[in-house]
């Protein structure tokens, strides 16, 4: 099947995996991406060297009907930050690749929330492209275990695999699973992206709760004010422990570990820097 496909490097295995069961691709779109969680030099290179047009701009109606002029049955999308246009008039099936499992968790980037929220299981969904985010039939789902400490991280990679295992489904099944999927129904709920106050620690509150946060932001990183300083942390661990400091007391001070007080414990911050993950410096973290 000739297809289309939204890409960057954490999607690539579904590519690879398509390739392997005979689909031909014609484009390939990317987005901007922010070089700590997402990147795309891999499936620029892969572009490039099978000489298939890339685009770097949001995807319009005259994009897709481009891509019916090249003979393109199917668009599969998974990490595009865009919304899809009405592919309908154009192509014959458009799919998406979204890191939940639907209905639960529709929206941009549900992985922190299911960390921040102790998520016992996860999964990842392959479903139609919908007018609607996240809203078309379900073809198939991948789901696995969470464990109590997983990190973003580890969800992530977690998520890679789970993509694998799903694309080989899809792409060896793609036309039987499109006329079986089944609705979502009336329930599930939308995540929308977190607000920078999400990534403030609250020394007042328990240390476990402090570790979950900065576990669930991973390289997003967490933010703290400290000795009225604000400071963004990429690591840290901690424990209880019966204490007179008041919360968020800074207890001690040596090379680049902060000791700080919680509201049961301690936190050990041994990684942090005064740039949040948004800024372009040149430097590194602390």
């Amino acid at each position: 099947m000739r297809f289309a496909i939204t890409l960057s490097d954490r999607f690539k295995p579904a590519l690879d995996v398509f390739l392997q069961a005979g689909w031909q691709p014609v484009k390939i779109f990317c987005t901007p991406v922010d070089h700590r969680m997402h990147h795309h030099k891999a499936s620029v290179t892969f572009a490039e060297q099978r000489k298939l047009p890339l685009q770097l701009s949001p995807m319009t109606a005259r994009d897709l009907e481009e891509l019916a002029e090249m003979g393109c049955e199917a668009l599969l999308v998974g990490s595009y930050n865009w919304r899809i246009p009405d592919w309908t008039p154009y192509l014959k099936y458009a799919v998406n690749f979204h890191p939940s499992p639907l209905p639960l968790g529709r929206g941009p980037y549900p992985q922190v929330r299911a960390l921040l929220e102790g998520h016992k299981e996860w999964g990842l969904t392959c479903h139609k492209v919908g007018p609607e985010f996240d809203s078309g039939d379900i073809l198939a789902q991948e789901r696995f275990p969470l464990g109590e400490t997983d990190s973003h991280q580890v969800l992530d990679i977690k998520l890679q695999l789970a993509l694998h295992r799903l694309c080989h489904k899809v792409a060896n099944r793609f036309e039987s699973l499109w006329d079986e999927a089944s609705p979502q129904g009336d329930g599930g709920s939308y995540w929308p992206l977190w607000a920078d106050q999400d990534r403030m620690l609250d020394f007042q509150r328990p240390t476990a709760a402090l570790l979950r946060q900065i576990r669930a932001f991973g390289d997003f990183e967490c933010a703290a004010v400290i000795n009225n300083v604000t400071i963004f942390i990429h690591r840290a661990e901690g424990w209880e422990e019966t204490h007179h400091f008041a919360p968020g007391s800074l207890i001690y001070s040596q090379a680049e570990q902060l000791l700080v007080a919680t509201a049961d414990g301690m936190l050990l911050i041994s990684e942090w820097s005064l740039y949040g993950p948004d800024a372009v410096t040149g430097r590194g973290r602390r």
